[in-house]
């Protein structure tokens, strides 16, 4: 049987800063995300589903990472939860969405993230072969199921 790769784009805006990080980055930014999650699995062949045809319906896989990553993060200031909590707990319009990690809110560190939460989520049968996220027009990082051991 033929194994087919199936991608869904994603774009949301967020703001983060690099705690105690060495450069522009430790000041609270923002970017406009693209992510590009690619699912792979053998095409459902049963005559009698409505599925026929598909490795996953687009909709479905919309789903989980819209619930998962886009809606949680969209128009949201990420911080390492190792952010002293008086940095942002004064002004609730300013710091109204924010959302701490266990980890420096870095490119490398959501795609590893992402690819955890969605992989939890996904229906047997379907694996998760790639996890791509643009942080800028020209920078992003990369997560392939292939790669981990």
């Amino acid at each position: 049987m033929t194994k087919i790769r199936l991608t869904k784009e994603f774009e949301f805006e967020m703001a983060h800063s690099l705690l105690n990080y060495d450069g522009l980055c430790q000041h609270i930014h923002g970017h406009s995300y693209k992510l590009a999650v690619t699912v792979i699995a053998i095409p459902n062949w049963d005559k009698n589903s409505p599925k026929r045809g598909m490795v996953m319906d687009f909709g479905d896989l919309k789903q989980i990472v819209n619930k998962l990553i886009t809606i949680p993060l969209d128009h949201a200031l990420v911080l390492n939860s190792e952010t002293p909590k008086e940095w942002y707990t004064n002004n609730s319009q300013l710091f109204g969405r924010i959302h701490l990690v266990d980890y420096q809110p870095t490119c490398e560190n959501m795609v590893i993230d992402f690819a955890e939460k969605i992989i939890s989520e996904l229906p047997n049968g379907i694996e998760l072969f790639s996890v791509k996220l643009h942080e800028t027009a020209t920078s992003f990082a990369e997560w392939f199921a292939s790669d981990q051991i």
